[in-house]
């Protein structure tokens, strides 16, 4: 049996002498993982349209127990990540949370055009990637199944305050008068920085980029995100504790 559809591929290993085995974020399938035979060699069709971070259409041959590509074609390529070694680190970090985060067996049309859009914007330096970042990472949770309160205090019930606290492990706020009463574990916010994280896991899919904010108001919301995924995934991300190193 075989199967066509697009998808972008978010892991390549090297297998054998010209083989790949390859995970692919896939429109139709979620996450497939198949075994791309000869697809090493520069010479076979298949080596760029299987290779890290290509859009492409594939088709699939299912096994027993595991997939394999046949035909593949390239859509798009991001080349402006391959010649940026800090893009090409936070990108890494996208295909790892799509790895953590993103369904298997099932459509998965909006968690790969949310991976795709954020590519995009890296790549072309549309919008910046101290913003896109946190926007992929709580959108990501969000369709995960993690979705945080973010509407009031969880105590009090104000919707905003000149400074809150957002508590990745619980996924709620509280404003500074409630804050004693909280776990533990807070993140400080600006009023804009609390604006923002709502943004990122309320506001339409169209306009999920569509903000700005000063510098200091991102590093917030980036705290406030990475702390999120650490707790809701319970894993350190590699990928961005390399990132981070090069920042």
């Amino acid at each position: 049996m075989k199967f066509r559809t697009e998808g972008l591929i978010i892991r390549e290993q090297n297998i054998r002498e010209n083989d790949k085995l390859i995970h692919v974020l896939t429109k139709s399938d979620g996450v497939i993982k198949a075994f791309a035979r000869g697809a090493k060699s520069i010479k076979d069709g298949k080596s760029a349209a299987t290779a890290l971070l290509s859009y492409s259409a594939l088709t699939f041959h299912t096994g027993r127990e595991s997939y394999s590509v046949g035909d593949a074609r390239t859509l798009h390529v991001f080349h402006g990540l391959r010649g940026d070694v800090k893009k090409m680190c936070l990108a890494q970090y996208f295909c790892e949370l799509a790895l953590t985060a993103c369904p298997q067996g099932k459509s998965s049309e909006k968690y790969l055009s949310l991976m795709l859009n954020s590519l995009y914007l890296i790549d072309t330096g549309k919008r910046s990637e101290k913003l896109v970042k946190p926007c992929l990472e709580m959108r990501l949770a969000a369709m995960a199944g993690y979705l945080p309160d973010l509407i009031m205090c969880r105590s009090c019930g104000v919707y905003t305050a000149p400074t809150m606290y957002f508590f990745p492990r619980t996924g709620d706020i509280a404003c500074c008068n409630c804050r004693a009463s909280a776990p533990g574990g807070a993140v400080e916010l600006s009023e804009a920085a609390l604006t923002a994280l709502r943004h990122t896991v309320y506001a339409d899919d169209d306009k999920l980029f569509s903000f700005a904010m000063s510098d200091e108001g991102l590093d917030m919301l980036n705290r406030a995100s990475e702390e999120y995924l650490k707790q809701r995934f319970e894993k350190e991300f590699k990928t961005l504790q390399f990132y981070k190193t090069i920042c």
